[in-house]
């Protein structure tokens, strides 16, 4: 009797333990449908975004090449990208609640395959096929690079999904990991600052491991608003935690912080250098704050790792090489040189340019523009001091005039 009831019960806990398998991969699959979910809004945001941002700039060219004295705010088409970022901006900042943070971030190299597509369809200027060869070749290259990459992160990202109640967010935010990751990140931080103004260390390297710092606490930031949000509007309200506003805090004050050191980048390196390097060093500085924070590749097979990891090498290479050929911007150099003249600021001391204001029209050193001829540019007139021949001493003149042979 006693070993039919052995049987028996084998046979009653028989479904149950089949039924308990069987809740796993469910579990799974719905992980894997939010992973695809906040992909897809992120590639939505970021192709919308890189459209926003070509036709403001398709705004801008238009008005400077045609005598419409509008204003670029007063038009159509800058209004339509504006609202076209912000429906960008709110799918990515979406996109987070959704996909753990070391997916979202990489497919930002989305905005620049499509940037490097809209550019070279809409190209306006004439070339040979040996130039489309030699510039453009490389571009298509790394835009397939870009996508193979992108393919490789949402495949094989990772898979660790938690709801982002304020319980949470605070247990990860007073774990160790994070706290030792705080640590070392605020020391290189107030490094890099110091090197930076105090030693006038104006390296791309250096502004732009600044930006990839802040940027870091930003996406962790921006992941914990956007998922409290998302938890809210689901029943679960978390807007009277004090986390939720601390978050929001250090996100809008590290985004400007970030926003500042960017534009002191634009202003001294070129934007292909900057978004090439940038997207680099931000990158792996977030996976490293996802990773840490977040626990995202926590239960992750060394398979899964390893592939990620190759997909984000994929998409680096990809990326650069769609910035490594784009055409550089030609500074304007001004006839006279103003080292020459006496008393006179250089025009690239300390990497500041110096664009002296006269008569609310654009000048440049000794330069003024001429509004009533827009296109013909007059350099000033400088006095001349004759030589007195016969005299004893020899008169020099009060300023050096240095010719300057433009390369082609």
């Amino acid at each position: 009797m006693e070993g039919g009831n052995g049987a028996n019960l084998q046979l009653q806990q028989l479904p149950l333990a089949t039924a308990a398998v069987s809740v796993q991969p469910h579990t799974d699959s719905f992980s894997y449908k939010e992973n695809l979910i906040g992909a897809l809004l992120a590639i939505f945001g970021h192709l919308v975004i890189s459209i926003a941002l070509n036709l403001q700039k398709y705004t801008h060219i238009r008005l400077a090449g045609s005598k419409d004295p509008r204003a670029y705010f007063r038009t159509k088409t800058w209004w339509c990208g504006l609202l076209l970022l912000v429906l960008g901006e709110l799918g990515v900042f979406s996109s987070y609640a959704f996909a753990p943070l070391s997916l979202i971030v990489p497919l930002s190299a989305v905005s620049v395959i499509a940037s490097a597509i809209i550019g070279i369809i809409f190209i306006k200027e004439k070339w040979k096929p040996k130039d489309f060869l030699r510039r453009y070749v490389l571009s298509f290259v790394g835009c397939g690079l870009a996508i193979v990459g992108t393919y490789l992160l949402i495949t094989f990202g990772p898979n660790s999904h938690e709801k982002m109640t304020g319980e949470n967010i605070t247990r990860h935010l007073v774990s160790w990991p994070f706290l030792l990751y705080m640590l070392v990140e605020i020391i290189l931080f107030c490094l890099l600052l110091y090197f930076y103004k105090e030693k006038n260390a104006n390296y791309i390297v250096v502004i732009l491991l600044l930006v990839a710092l802040l940027g870091s606490m930003t996406v962790v930031t921006v992941k914990a608003v956007a998922g409290m949000l998302v938890v809210s509007i689901q029943g679960n309200l978390q807007l009277d935690y004090p986390i939720f506003y601390i978050m929001l805090v250090c996100m809008v004050a590290t985004a400007i912080f970030q926003a500042t050191f960017l534009s002191q980048a634009s202003q001294l390196y070129d934007s292909s250098q900057i978004a090439s390097i940038g997207y680099i060093l931000s990158t792996t500085v977030a996976i490293t704050a996802g990773a840490t924070f977040y626990l995202d590749f926590t239960g992750e097979d060394v398979l899964h790792i390893c592939m990620f990891a190759l997909g984000c090498l994929i998409a680096f290479l990809g990326v650069f090489l769609i910035t490594r050929n784009r055409k550089k911007s030609v500074p304007f150099e001004p006839y006279i040189s103003m080292d020459a003249m006496p008393g006179m600021q250089n025009m690239h001391d300390k990497g500041i340019a110096v664009q002296p204001d006269l008569k609310a029209s654009f000048s440049y050193g000794a330069l003024e523009n001429n509004d009533n001829m827009p296109e013909i540019y007059t350099p000033a007139t400088l006095p001349i001091v004759q030589e007195q021949h016969g005299s004893k001493g020899v008169s020099v003149p009060p300023y050096r005039v240095l010719e300057h042979s433009k390369k082609e």
